[in-house]
């Protein structure tokens, strides 16, 4: 069902893959680990889950640990499809910083999580440019890579977000922020990090074991990947009662949105495809370009919108580890 994809290392991913994936055209992605090395994957998956579309530090915020991940091959600020600097698990980067209202949120129940991003200069930031048709976009994932929430939280005047979060069950969650300031000295898009604790028990899910489809809604969503100058081209098609699905409509200024969570440290990579967006005749083959920073298991959430309707299918994707 896939292609073997062989690693690379991070000297000739930049002199490389750089020129390949500017003429491809590769979405963002956050690059994790000390590493920044892809692999061989394969994909499996579960059912999904479907929505109706559409919906300095200040005082009281929390604080955590700032520890930063080493950089992984250096982005060329401004210029879309180039490799991005390690990221996604610190709360603070290049002078912004991540505040939580608080480190623990209750279980069981929706609950609004406020935050501010705070600048080099200490302040609040209120002027964000918009990215993938939002200012800010936001994700939640438990421990055990389950719970995934992906929102577009509102911004008040004076900063302070606040993102309405569906029940939570209890355990460690990471909640992440993507955005791009429209000021200061920050010219590429910024992932910002911190923990919460949700109190109680709750088992972890063991990580659904890698194949090649998953269903969502009557649908079926088949994720191939394929070597690309060093890269995975991952290329998803979607179906429904064996024929191939056509009239996908846009979301977020693209046919679909995948993000993808490391088995283990959670670090992220969110990516558009590469088709370009024609009205409302997306599919049936959805094209991504992505650098799998890490080997072991990703977990992969595909969104995908038909008839006003919000799908998230969901797969797991293996790297393997070029040592062996």
């Amino acid at each position: 069902m896939s292609a073997a994809v062989r690693l690379f290392s991070p000297g000739w991913a930049l002199a490389s893959c750089v020129p390949a994936l500017l003429v491809a055209g590769l979405v963002g992605l956050v690059a994790c680990g000390p590493s920044a090395q892809a692999g061989p994957a394969v994909a499996s998956g579960t059912s999904g889950t479907s929505v109706a579309a559409g919906k300095s530090g200040m005082p009281g915020m929390v604080g955590m640990d700032h520890g930063a991940m080493t950089a992984g091959p250096a982005a060329m600020p401004g210029v879309p499809g180039t490799p991005a600097p390690a990221r996604g698990l610190a709360a603070e980067q290049d002078g912004y910083r991540l505040d939580l209202r608080s480190a623990e949120l209750p279980a069981g129940r929706a609950t609004a999580c406020s935050f501010t991003i705070t600048g080099p200069d200490g302040g609040p930031v209120t002027d964000f440019a918009e990215h993938q048709g939002k200012k800010l976009h936001f994700y939640a994932i438990r421990s055990d890579l389950t719970g995934f929430q992906h929102l577009h939280p509102t911004m008040a005047a004076d900063g302070t977000w606040t993102a309405d979060l569906s029940a939570l069950a209890p355990g460690d969650w990471r909640l992440y922020t993507s955005f791009l300031p429209n000021t200061g000295p920050r010219a590429g898009e910024l992932v910002l990090s911190r923990t919460v604790t949700v109190p109680g028990a709750a088992p972890a899910v063991p990580l659904p074991a890698p194949a090649g489809s998953t269903t969502v809604d009557g649908y079926t969503v088949d994720l191939r990947s394929e070597p690309m100058a060093g890269a995975h081209r991952l290329t998803a098609t979607v179906s429904r009662d064996g024929r191939p699905v056509t009239d996908l409509q846009p979301y977020l200024d693209s046919y679909a949105h995948l993000t993808a969570f490391h088995q283990g440290d959670r670090a992220l990579a969110h990516l558009h495809p590469t088709d370009r967006v024609d009205g409302e005749h997306g599919g049936p083959t959805l094209t991504f370009m992505a650098l799998l920073g890490a080997p072991g298991n990703w977990r992969v959430f595909l969104q995908f919108q038909t008839a006003g309707q919000l799908h998230t299918a969901e797969l797991t994707l293996n790297v393997a580890d070029p040592e062996e």
